[in-house]
């Protein structure tokens, strides 16, 4: 894990960077880097035998192999990212920080809604789950 000058720069305090460093140590600990890749190559062998099946051409299997390659990445996503929250919550507040005000970070930065094949979860969902993992 990388702390950029920018991100240091907007953290207001020591309980944000304690929850964003923990959020990211949580995705390496459920090892959703390693599930987002199986995910992937999972869509992407579906769509290239249904592809395939069709009798489309290599070109065109190609293509769907990407596009199930990417839906695939972006199944659990979101879910991943609510996993990350909460034990990333959970960590902080074990190595003496204050989630919820690290958690403040999360009404800062652009919320994302909630998209169809988002990466992440609208910042709202984000902070309930902080929340629920606390109690």
């Amino acid at each position: 894990m990388i702390l950029t000058p920018a991100f240091l720069d907007d953290a207001r305090n020591a309980d944000e960077i304690a929850f964003v460093l923990a959020h990211e140590a949580a995705h390496h600990i459920r090892n959703h880097l390693g599930l987002q890749r199986a995910l992937s190559r999972q869509g992407a062998a579906l769509m290239g035998a249904v592809a395939g099946a069709q009798g489309l051409d290599r070109a065109e299997i190609r293509e769907a192999r990407r596009v199930g390659a990417f839906v695939g990445a972006r199944r659990f996503s979101k879910d991943f990212e609510l996993e990350a929250d909460a034990l990333g919550a959970l960590m902080a507040r074990k190595a003496g920080y204050d989630p919820l005000i690290g958690a403040r970070y999360l009404r800062r930065i652009p919320d994302p809604g909630n998209v169809a094949l988002g990466t992440h979860p609208s910042n709202a969902e984000r902070l309930a789950e902080v929340r629920r993992a606390l109690r």
